[in-house]
């Protein structure tokens, strides 16, 4: 599946990066329970189908999370994100020894201190994970390209997906599909600010 989605010019023209976002939330816009649990997103198990992750995940040159979603992953029975660079947006993991266990992962106290490894490492195309990294990566300018999975369920209070932004941010809607077991799929490119 090739993206119609423009991926040449960045919003901040001083830096390459792409900022992309697959995320699964209810359809109350939750991505999580509060207390991080999402059974709710994984109980439809094989009858949700192809979501087109897996050629999105090749596609991207590296992750960037926060803290909560990378000690969520990280206590899967298999690391998920093998063969990719992971950076951890967290001020409590910088310097903490044996923290980060899973290979090419490192820990980053700033936004400025991700987008500086990224840049220094060659990295441009990254996926954005978390609530709260996705909403400090949109409201620097820096997500191009966001997909999101809503399952057929209410759950009233969570984790939001969205947060407070300091300006609108304006979507072009790619694509929607309708995926197994009552899912649907939006695919959105970010507009650059005129």
């Amino acid at each position: 599946m090739t993206s119609d989605i423009d991926q040449t010019s960045p919003t901040d023209a001083r830096t390459p990066l792409v900022g992309c976002v697959f995320v699964g939330t209810s359809v109350d816009g939750f991505i999580a329970r509060e207390n991080g649990d999402f059974d709710w997103l994984t109980a439809a198990g094989d009858a949700l189908g192809e979501t087109g992750y897996d050629e999105f995940f090749a596609g991207v040159d590296a992750l960037v999370m926060g803290r909560a979603t990378f000690d969520t992953v990280s206590a899967f029975p298999e690391w998920p994100y093998a063969g990719k660079r992971m950076l951890v947006l967290s001020r409590t993991l910088v310097g903490t020894a044996g923290a980060l266990a899973q290979p090419d992962t490192t820990a980053h106290a700033t936004l400025d201190d991700v987008l500086r490894t990224l840049a220094a490492e060659g990295l441009h195309r990254v996926y954005v994970d978390g609530g709260r990294t996705i909403q400090s990566f949109l409201r620097a300018g820096l997500i191009r390209e966001i997909v999101i999975s809503r399952a057929p369920v209410l759950i009233g209070t969570g984790i939001p997906l969205f947060g407070p932004l300091d300006a609108d941010v304006h979507l072009r809607h790619v694509s929607t599909r309708e995926l197994g077991a009552g899912f649907t799929q939006s695919r959105y490119e970010v507009l650059a600010e005129a």
